[in-house]
């Protein structure tokens, strides 16, 4: 039994290294723009049962309940928090925040999409609208050289200014990608999400139809990271790391007193 009670505070210890790694990516990340917290979730591992609820204890009396003991926790998944990051005003014409539903999309050099809420964009050499990595932004909008101003509504219509001509030319219109399931997404590194089977197919749109978010022109979304909130949950994770290597050390004690004494 006391051997038993070994594993089970040993899984608690390695279900806690692991939110504690949780929290130091969320906090590593907390000037990170467009990132989205993530939180690890936990359940219980199985239950031996010794006796079942409703068992016979005599003639005429039932068990009121099981005779259960667990056998410990592991986290199940982390999971991406996608709440609203605040707005921070940059004045570059190339920086895009949303506000509301919506992720920009990319294409990546295997020919996937990727999605993101990370509107640090700029022009390539060909002048086209791509992410800091190079990364062209889909669809992809293409500014010419000459452009002496560009101009991002809130509905994703670009627009530019060139010499010799009268008003603005429309050159280009960012869509934004939605899913059934954002939890579904698969984060793969340099703030990007990619499409799975739990996440479903992307719903397309233009900013502000069909309840999608609006584009905020030269502007970034920060990190949704609560510093405070990830020192508390370090503070927890901690204490119940210690609690759990209490545990194994109390068992040990008890081990050693039966080897000792028996």
């Amino acid at each position: 039994m006391t051997a038993n009670a070994m594993h089970v505070a040993k899984s608690g210890l390695n279900a806690q290294q692991i939110r504690m790694q949780v929290i130091a990516n969320n906090l590593s990340n907390v000037n990170t723009t467009g990132f989205k917290k993530d939180r690890a979730n936990f359940e219980s591992l199985l239950y031996q049962v010794r006796r079942y609820a409703g068992d016979l204890t005599s003639e005429n009396t039932r068990l009121n309940s099981s005779f259960a003991i667990g056998t410990g926790v592991k986290i199940t998944n982390t999971e991406k928090m996608h709440s609203q990051g605040s707005l921070m005003m940059t004045d570059n014409a190339l920086d895009l925040a949303i506000e509301g539903t919506g992720f920009f999309q990319v294409l990546l050099p295997d020919d996937r999409i990727a999605y993101t809420r990370n509107g640090a964009f700029s022009r390539n050499s060909e002048g086209t609208l791509v992410t800091s990595s190079g990364y062209i932004v889909q669809p992809e909008v293409q500014i010419p050289d000459e452009a002496t101003s560009i101009s991002v509504s809130s509905n994703g219509t670009v627009s530019v200014t060139v010499p010799g001509q009268v008003g603005a030319q429309e050159v280009g219109q960012l869509t934004l990608a939605d899913f059934s399931n954002l939890t579904g997404l698969q984060p793969i590194g340099e703030n990007f999400l990619v499409e799975t089977e739990a996440s479903g197919a992307p719903i397309l749109s233009n900013p502000l139809e069909q309840g999608f978010g609006k584009l905020v022109q030269g502007a970034l979304e920060s990190s949704n990271v609560n510093v405070v909130q990830e020192l508390v949950d370090m503070i927890e994770t901690q204490r119940a790391y210690e609690v759990s290597s209490k545990a194994i050390t109390s068992v040990d004690d008890m081990l050693r007193f039966i080897s000792n004494n028996l």
